[in-house]
Parts: C-alpha cells; sequence; structure tokens
C-alpha cells in the first residue's frame, strides 16, 4: 500500500508516494536519493540515521515516512549553509572527529542538536543545576551525544569537536564550561 505525503527536506518541498511501511531513512536514501544518512543497526540504537525531524533529533530508521507527512527535515546534507560548512562541521574536521566516517552523518546531526537544545536551556540527565542553563561540559556533552555510537572510537575528538562549535557558535554555557 502506498501514501501520497509531503516532506521539506533540507529546504526543499518533496510530494512522493510511498510504501506505508517505509521508514524515513528508506525515504530519504532510497526515494531522495540523500545517502548521507546512514543505516547502521536499523533498530534505534546506534545513531548513525540521525536526522532532524521538525527540529529534533530522531533517528530516522524508526519513524515511519507516512506518520511525518508535512515534516522537516534535516539531513547531513542539509546541514553547510551554501558552500560554508557548519560550525559543527568545521570543527569535526578541525579535531579529527571520525575515523572511518560511518558514524558522522549522525555525529553531526546529533552534534547540532545538543547545541540548539542547549542553548535552549533544557536539561540532561546529567545537569547539575536545573535551575540555571546547563553548561557543555565533557560529561554533559557525553550525555547528550550517548545515542550515537562510533565504532572506531573517534569519542575524544567527538567531544572535542562538540565544545568548539558550541564556543564558536556563541553558547554561553560552553564558554562557562571553558572558564
Amino acid at each position: 500500500m502506498h501514501a501520497a505525503i509531503t516532506l521539506t527536506v533540507n529546504g526543499n518541498e518533496h510530494r512522493i508516494s510511498v510504501d506505508t511501511r517505509a521508514s524515513v531513512l528508506d525515504v530519504l536514501r532510497e526515494d531522495l536519493g540523500l545517502t548521507g544518512s546512514k543505516k547502521g543497526c536499523d533498530h534505534g540504537q546506534c545513531g548513525a540515521c540521525t536526522v532532524l525531524l521538525d527540529g529534533r533529533r530522531a533517528n530516522a530508521c524508526l519513524a515511519l515516512a507516512v506518520a511525518h507527512d508535512g515534516a522537516e527535515i534535516v539531513t547531513v546534507e542539509g546541514l553547510a549553509d551554501g558552500g560554508r560548512l557548519s560550525p559543527v562541521q568545521e570543527a569535526f574536521i578541525e579535531r579529527d572527529a571520525f575515523q572511518c566516517g560511518y558514524c558522522t552523518p549522525g555525529q553531526l546531526c546529533s552534534a547540532t542538536a545538543v547545541l540548539d537544545e542547549a542553548g535552549r536551556g533544557w536539561p540532561s540527565a546529567v545537569t547539575a543545576d536545573l535551575a540555571s542553563d546547563p553548561v557543555l561540559d565533557d560529561a554533559e556533552i557525553r550525555e547528550r551525544m550517548s545515542g550515537n555510537l562510533c565504532r572506531c572510537g573517534a569519542y575524544m575528538g567527538i567531544v572535542a569537536a562538540v565544545r568548539d562549535a558550541a564556543a564558536r557558535s556563541g553558547d554561553t554555557a560552553a564558554r562557562r564550561a571553558d572558564a
């Protein structure tokens, strides 16, 4: 069975007919040709498929496309602003925060969401003071990125890159963590 849906992906509207069993990840990769998001475990456990779905990070392998008719999706291909990399992408390159690169698209989308969540003052499970904005120290970053696995073990570079990107984007919580 197929259904007609509309998705806005990386700022471009797509009206497509999809199999009602298809995940957002399958639609992105197979129907729209956006292969940046990876199919890792296909069970929502590794984070390789992480995208921004209506402004929040989501495992695209677990989201049914038909349930997200009208959604706005940002994939790794949409993080850059034209030819200019995002602060997160720049920091990942500078900190060598990847090895094989398979998990990198999901890590980048998740890190982008981490900066947004912390910037909005959203606490995590390790936020010490719930009455103030979270401080993006290493423990906070690790907790917030914990849904994204790197089988190569590039975690030190990933944490450093997220910290650098937060400082680069002017996040006051990151500046306090560096003090």
